[in-house]
Parts: C-alpha cells; sequence; structure tokens
C-alpha cells in the first residue's frame, strides 16, 4: 500500500519539487499552501496532487488540516516540513511582528505540523519526518536573525525529536539547502547575483529544487531506517557546518 505524505509549502519552488518527486515514486501526497490560491489551483491541475490551505503557524489549523488529510488520503507516513517565510532586516530595525511571523512559521510549524501526526507513527511503528532548513541556520546570515534563529531551531528540533522515537522506526532528519534557483532566488539583482553570491559557491552554480527533492527521497524510504538526526546539507560546497 502506498505511503501517505505531507509537504506544507508543497505547491511552489522546492516543496513543488518535493510533491512532484513523491508522487513519482509512488506516495500518496497532499500539498499544503498558505495563501497563492492561483499558484496552488495551477499545481495540481498540472500535477494531480491534491492541495490543502492552512496556516501551519496555527496549531489549530494543522491539526485540522491534518485530520482531513488523513480522512481522504490515509494515515501520514511521511511528513516534510518545508514551508517558511522571510522577512527581512537589520535587527537593531526589525519588528516584533517581523520577528515572531518568521519564527512561528519557520520554526512553530514543525510543533504543529508535527505534534498532530506523531501518535500515529509511533504506534505504527514507521514514520518518517523531514524537515527543511537552510544554510543561514547552520552559518547565519546578515539581515536575517529571524530566520536565522528559526533555521537552526529546526535542527536543534530534529536531533532531540529523532533521539526520541529512534526505537519505534521513526527517523527525523534535516535538510538544509544553499542557494536554490527559486523564485525567492531569481528576484535577487542579476549583478549581486553574480559578484557576490555565485562566487561563494565552489560548485559554480545555483542548486535547483529537484536536487533538494532527491535528499527528500532518500530519507523517506522504507529502508532509510538507519540514518536519523542527521543534517544534510545541499550548498554546493559552500558551508560546512
Amino acid at each position: 500500500m502506498a505511503r501517505v505524505a505531507v509537504v506544507t509549502g508543497g505547491t511552489r519552488g522546492i516543496g513543488a519539487a518535493i510533491s512532484k518527486a513523491l508522487k513519482d515514486a509512488g506516495y500518496k501526497v497532499a500539498a499544503t499552501y498558505a495563501g497563492n490560491d492561483a499558484a496552488a489551483e495551477k499545481f495540481k491541475s498540472e500535477t494531480g496532487i491534491p492541495v490543502y490551505k492552512w496556516d501551519v503557524s496555527s496549531f489549530e489549523a494543522c491539526a485540522d488540516g491534518i485530520k482531513k488529510v488523513e480522512a481522504e488520503l490515509g494515515p501520514v507516513d511521511v511528513l516534510v516540513n518545508n514551508a517558511g517565510i522571510t522577512k527581512d532586516g537589520a535587527f537593531h530595525k526589525m519588528t516584533q511582528e517581523s520577528w515572531h511571523a518568521v519564527v512561528n512559521t519557520n520554526l512553530g510549524s514543525l510543533f504543529n505540523m508535527t505534534k498532530p501526526v506523531i501518535d500515529g507513527m509511533r504506534s505504527r511503528k514507521f514514520g518518517r519526518v523531514i524537515n527543511i532548513s537552510s544554510i543561514n541556520g547552520q552559518k547565519g546570515q546578515f539581515g536575517q536573525v529571524n530566520y536565522s534563529a528559526a533555521k537552526a531551531g529546526d535542527i536543534g528540533f530534529t536531533k532531540a525529536l529523532a533521539l526520541e522515537n529512534a526505537k519505534l522506526g521513526i527517523t527525523v532528519n534535516v535538510i538544509c539547502p544553499g542557494y536554490i534557483n527559486t523564485e525567492m532566488v531569481q528576484a535577487v539583482p542579476k549583478d549581486v547575483l553574480e559578484k557576490s553570491i555565485l562566487p561563494l559557491i565552489p560548485v559554480g552554480r545555483l542548486g535547483e529544487p529537484e536536487e533538494i527533492a532527491r535528499a527528500v527521497l532518500f530519507l523517506a524510504a522504507d529502508d532509510a531506517g538507519f540514518v536519523t538526526g542527521s543534517t544534510l546539507t545541499v550548498n554546493g560546497g559552500q558551508y560546512h557546518a
């Protein structure tokens, strides 16, 4: 029977690539999104993957959303916590709203999404939780105190939850992408990209969303049970933790 996978932020960018890769590998996939209805409907029509709209920073919304997914697709075996936002700015100018919005979405969502599925995984003695962090959660980034703090928190969350569930057939791992060729990075001015970003990447190019998706497929597999609590860096050699 096909495993059921949920991918948050699963209709655009890295999340869309992950959703598609899981579907192509035989998983039943549910892709969540926060607000872009047009992009979600386009993704659904192109891929046939069902989409679900809710705010991952809300515990109640996540609990209700997971209930709906499980009623329609079955118990969740694989959870990919990919949803994230940025509200960049130097810390001395950062508002409390910008801090809470980023931390609640990028870190709080890991609690909100994982809590409703962990008991089922524990009772079935199988589960895969894969968290998408960032190179900036490892090394920090100017103007991203909120984002870097949240993404670093994702790594700590992963390590502790992995220890608690290792004997129950549940693995918990984190992927830290570097600069990936998504809409967010494409919005960076070309001269900044070529002079300030690409020279820092030893392989000399941006990563592709599909390269992150392949890392997710590896960690999600039934036979990846000896890999847990790990941080997988996919950044073209730019940074080594």
